[in-house]
């Protein structure tokens, strides 16, 4: 671990297990409300899984892998997470950053966007569809995910960026349910990549999209 722009950067080589990211998560970010603990961004992989965000429906669920299904705790509907895929998890302090979620939600797309972007992808927003999109038309489909959820005024979760995921483990949901449109990755673009090059590219934009944010305030006194 080491820190970039003042904010603690965590890469983990392994597979984490979602039940111990989520528990991580809730503990760092009560940590940095108090006061005792920095910010964070946190990269990963998950086995094999969904989450389920707090608009899930149950006719989105098929699973005919038999991945296991977790409660996330953050908005949205079924996301899948799983090896080939770059998981980012932010704790930030948007209580010295500005507060203002909206802003926080546009800038973290547009960090995702500027990432692919140097990896040779060019996505977009899509009016209307929640995630980061790349391709026109009919070859519209989602390459990367957000979902969020902010705890006095602590942020969790985060955003997913598909790199070489195995593309048809997306078939067990319907992703963020959106059932028009389907998913792809930078492998399936012929974007050949690591996740060491993802992160790469992630740090280098870190300052920009610290930037949409605004200044860092300090703390306040009752914090």
């Amino acid at each position: 671990m080491r820190t970039v722009e003042g904010i603690e950067w965590r890469v983990s080589e392994n597979f984490v297990p979602y039940e111990e990211a989520l528990a991580d998560m809730e503990a760092r970010a009560a940590a940095v409300h108090a006061g005792e603990a920095n910010e964070r961004v946190w990269l990963l992989q998950h086995a094999p899984l969904f989450t389920a965000g707090t608009s899930a429906d149950p006719a989105e669920l098929f699973n005919p892998q038999g991945f296991p299904v977790f409660d996330a705790g953050r908005g949205g509907r079924y996301t899948y997470h799983g090896p080939g895929q770059r998981v980012g998890y932010l704790t930030l302090d948007l209580g010295r950053r500005g507060r203002d979620i909206r802003c926080f939600v546009h800038a973290l797309e547009g960090w995702v966007i500027d990432t692919l972007a140097d990896l040779g992808v060019a996505a977009h927003r899509s009016a209307g569809r929640i995630g980061i999109w790349a391709g026109e038309g009919a070859a519209e489909a989602k390459i990367g995910a957000i979902g969020v959820r902010v705890k006095r005024w602590v942020t969790l979760h985060g955003f997913s960026i598909n790199v070489a995921p195995d593309l048809s483990h997306f078939g067990g949901i319907v992703p963020c349910g959106i059932a028009s449109h389907g998913v792809t990755s930078l492998a399936a673009l012929g974007v050949e990549t690591s996740l060491a090059d993802v992160d790469r590219a992630l740090e280098q934009r870190l300052p920009g999209f610290l930037a949409k944010l605004g200044p860092l305030a300090p703390p306040l006194a009752d914090a």
